[in-house]
């Protein structure tokens, strides 16, 4: 504890780092200001009564919990974060079929800006889609329109919507850029963790006289977001061997190549997760401008976020997307050629092709258990629910919400850590094993 007290005020002395901190707080601060400012002429109290009287489904319970209360409190913020999920997925997929993105994909930091203009332009679309969806399916639905509710209104309060969802994607932009971790990642975790405590005590609640379950409940929770670190942290170490350099007539080893190259069992991090989920909103939100049955079967079998249909199609999207964007993010070849350069090789492996074959079938490989463990992690809310948890509280036990908060704070923690390290102080988690940690083992840029 008193090493830990000691990191905490090393953080402090870092200039940079403090005012890091302190920007991504204010920011932080703001984005959850805006889930509470409620969008002018909805009427909260009758939001507040058909809450209070049971009147939420399951999309709904889902969609507050990733807009921080923001989708239930009909706030200028209620679409939140995903439409710029959304935006981005489809910029992504365009990539792989679209030989004009794939072009703009490799013109590096040029290109990454024109793609980020147009994801940014598509949000807008998006949002321009979902805001009067929203009005008329849950404002309306919850009897919280305005009585004299007119043309004007409706354009006012979507121009809102939108706006309040662009204000978003700027504030999570200003934190990567001038805060610490990734701005959307974290926008999404600090919306989660703002329904934990709510849900915790409506559990208590329910079962204050069962005091063993909620024991067990909690020691459940306490195992799942052990298992999520061991998973999220898991690093398979291929050794190297590194050429020697010739100082004078001796042959000396480099001393700053590394021994190892590290390939994590989760190197798509939360990103699969997200992308899955937000596909899977959009088969809810079609079917539930629909009546009981009119969807028939597919309404049936997506409609319930705790069914059996709906977890297997997002297990297997969980699957899907972490393969595809670890391609995106380990690119073997590119590994291979620096290897070559640098006078790296792995034993055994021959340089040049037959390394980037190796590395190749190496991450595929890793990424299968990686892969499996995060589909299984995503359904387990299901299982939850099953056991009688309540559906706030049982999509904590596993599932997106308990994946984003476990990588955004590892990743968070992993660059406050690098701030340090720097500037030779101790970390921030002396003496564990975050994987963020600059060892003397690990193979710097990859």
């Amino acid at each position: 504890m008193k090493r830990f007290i000691e990191s905490l005020k090393n953080i402090w002395k870092v200039t940079e780092l403090r005012k890091r901190i302190i920007v991504t707080l204010t920011l932080i601060l703001i984005y959850r200001i805006g889930s509470f400012i409620i969008i002018p002429g909805v009427n909260y109290t009758a939001l507040q009564q058909a809450q209070a009287a049971g009147d939420q489904n399951a999309l709904e319970t889902l969609l507050s919990l990733f807009s921080g209360g923001g989708f239930t409190n009909a706030s200028i913020m209620a679409l939140g974060i995903m439409p710029y999920i959304s935006a981005s997925i489809i910029m992504q997929l365009l990539g792989m079929a679209v030989p004009a993105v794939q072009k703009m994909q490799n013109e590096g930091e040029s290109g990454r800006k024109q793609i980020n203009n147009y994801t940014r332009l598509l949000t807008i679309a998006i949002c321009a889609l979902q805001a009067p969806s929203y009005l008329q399916l849950y404002v309306q639905s919850k009897g919280a329109m305005p009585t004299d509710a007119n043309t004007f209104w409706w354009v006012q309060a979507i121009l809102v919507l939108v706006a309040g969802a662009m204000f978003a994607v700027w504030l999570g932009e200003r934190i990567t850029d001038k805060g610490i971790g990734n701005g959307i990642s974290l926008l999404i975790t600090v919306g989660i963790l703002a329904r934990l405590p709510e849900s915790f005590v409506a559990e208590v609640a329910m079962n204050e006289s069962n005091l063993i379950k909620i024991i067990i409940e909690v020691v459940a929770f306490m195992v799942v977001c052990l298992a999520t670190v061991l998973i999220v942290q898991g690093v398979r170490k291929v050794p190297l061997n590194t050429a020697k350099r010739v100082v004078g007539a001796r042959g000396v080893q480099d001393s700053g190549a590394r021994n190892y190259l590290p390939i994590k069992v989760n190197a798509a991090g939360v990103m699969p997760i997200i992308f899955a989920q937000a596909i899977m909103t959009i088969p809810i939100m079609a079917f539930s401008s629909l009546s009981p049955g009119q969807g028939g079967v597919v309404q049936n079998a997506l409609g319930d976020i705790y069914g059996f249909w709906y977890n297997l199609l997002l297990a297997v999207l969980i699957i899907v997307f972490t393969y595809f964007y670890t391609a995106i993010m380990i690119n073997p070849r590119k590994i291979a050629e620096d290897l070559k350069r640098s006078g790296g090789f792995i034993p055994g492996i021959r340089p040049g092709d037959e390394t980037s074959e190796y590395v190749d079938s190496l991450v595929s490989k890793i990424t299968f258990p990686g892969s499996l463990f995060l589909a299984l992690i995503s359904i387990i809310p299901a299982f939850a629910h099953l056991a009688g948890v309540n559906d706030a509280f049982a999509m904590f036990f596993g599932g997106t919400s308990l994946l984003i908060m476990v990588g955004v704070v590892l990743d968070t923690l992993q660059q406050i850590e690098s701030y340090l390290l720097n500037r030779h102080m101790d970390g921030l988690m002396e003496g564990t094993k975050i994987r963020g940690r600059r060892t003397q083992g690990e193979l710097s840029g990859f």
